[in-house]
């Protein structure tokens, strides 16, 4: 067993991950076009890759221990390779929505294995290394949407952007064939399948499985409608995701000290203040502005699912791999349900700003340049930034839970020093 090779595989399994995310974001106002779709089906379509990952992880956690996490990653890499080639051959809705959904389940697959493989992996600094690891969350956000925005001034289309992710996958699986993979850290421990249910029945764990809920909707619901509203509201929107994106990879990265200085709860309650700081003044920004108010929303969203995820497995480490395939699972299951209620908002907020006696068809083929082409850009960036501004009630809520169980953790005693 390599432990630096199964966690830089792990690590670019993630990057494979994080790409679609990006990827599929720039492809939603084409998919739009060449499918005549409405922003609420694409909500679904993209809302798939969500629900497709909590299937996995529900699944696949209580199965991690026995089947072993190998198979796991296998599974990962044959998901992806499916997923790429439905999306890249796509005719409709329907093929599109099930390379997504293939995509999904490659995406969950990914972190039923790596989350327990890396808690296991470094037992004594699970909270800090899982940030290290979700690092390539963003980073792999932040590759994708580079390759997107050069291929696009390129004049290559969504498709070979979809294919650019072989190579990472190529990458990833070679690195995790033939590796021997430890057995989960609750099967060296002794704990019992039934102690491990039993553990994920206890009211703190099930309300951080709620508060999950919440902050997966904050994180990955706006961002995936970032690159389409926001290209309307002046700012390249795919550069914007990058910037966040790629800030949210260097907090992470130095999320170490951070954690040790104010503990999970209180960098979870600070996170949801400045989430909700940031998003209420993303829905009022435009043009330049845009790109101030992205950086305090990535600010607020780094820290959010790794130290989610790190709470609850050193709070409750008989929950096992099954406890984090539940976090991660409710998480995504979430954003499978606020993407196209943000796309229904977009729609809604487009809807009740047309002028009278004109419809979207007629303002959308209105020359570019001309005064209604103007006009329709103000609408779509007025109606997309608005559904934005209306998830900031979630970290809202999230920073009254988080203060008071931040407030409830008794404070870590200070080192004695002998003399």
């Amino acid at each position: 067993m390599n432990p630096a090779r199964l966690f830089t595989a792990s690590c670019v399994a993630l990057i494979v991950t994080a790409m679609s995310f990006a990827l599929r974001g720039a492809a939603a106002d084409a998919w739009v076009v060449e499918f005549q779709l409405t922003h609420e089906q694409v909500g679904w379509i993209n809302g798939t890759a969500f629900w497709g990952f909590t299937l996995a992880m529900v699944l696949g956690g209580p199965l991690c221990d026995t089947l072993g996490l190998g198979r796991f990653a296998a599974l990962a890499f044959f998901g992806h390779l499916a997923g790429i080639g439905l999306t890249v051959f796509a005719w409709d809705y329907t093929s599109l929505y099930a390379g997504t959904l293939m995509f999904g389940i490659a995406n969950g697959s990914v972190e039923a294995a790596c989350n327990p493989l890396i808690a296991t992996l470094y037992p004594d600094n699970k909270t800090t290394r899982l940030n290290h690891f979700h690092v390539w969350f963003p980073g792999g956000i932040v590759i994708g949407g580079l390759l997107a925005y050069a291929l696009g001034r390129l004049g290559l289309g969504w498709r070979i952007q979809f294919a650019s992710m072989l190579l990472p996958l190529a990458i990833y699986g070679w690195l995790f064939l033939r590796q021997r993979f430890p057995r989960t850290e609750r099967i060296q421990q002794g704990v019992s399948t039934r102690a491990m249910f039993t553990a994920c029945l206890n009211p703190l764990f099930l309300l951080m499985v709620a508060c999950m809920l919440m902050t997966a909707a904050t994180e990955l619901g706006p961002s995936q409608w970032i690159p389409s509203i926001l290209t309307h509201a002046g700012a390249s929107g795919i550069l914007v995701l990058v910037w966040i994106t790629g800030l949210m990879a260097i907090g992470r990265q130095f999320a170490g000290p951070v954690v040790h200085r104010l503990s999970p709860p209180g960098m979870l309650f600070v996170s949801a203040m400045v989430s909700a700081a940031g998003l209420f003044a993303m829905s009022r920004s435009s043009g330049g502005m845009l790109f101030a108010t992205a950086t305090l929303f990535a600010v607020g969203v780094c820290f959010f699912w790794p130290t989610m995820l790190g709470y609850v497995s050193e709070r409750f480490p008989r929950t096992g791999a099954l406890g984090l395939a539940i976090m991660g699972g409710a998480g995504m299951l979430s954003v499978s349900f606020v993407l196209p209620v943000i796309g229904k908002f977009y729609d809604q907020g487009i809807a009740t700003r047309l002028p009278a006696n004109t419809t979207i068809a007629e303002l959308g083929a209105a020359p570019a340049g001309s005064e209604s082409a103007l006009q329709w850009a103000g609408i779509q960036a007025q109606a997309g930034l608005d559904s934005l501004g209306r998830v900031a009630a979630l970290p809202a809520i999230l920073a009254v839970i988080f203060l008071l169980l931040w407030m409830m953790t008794p404070k870590a005693p200070k080192p004695h020093h002998e003399h």
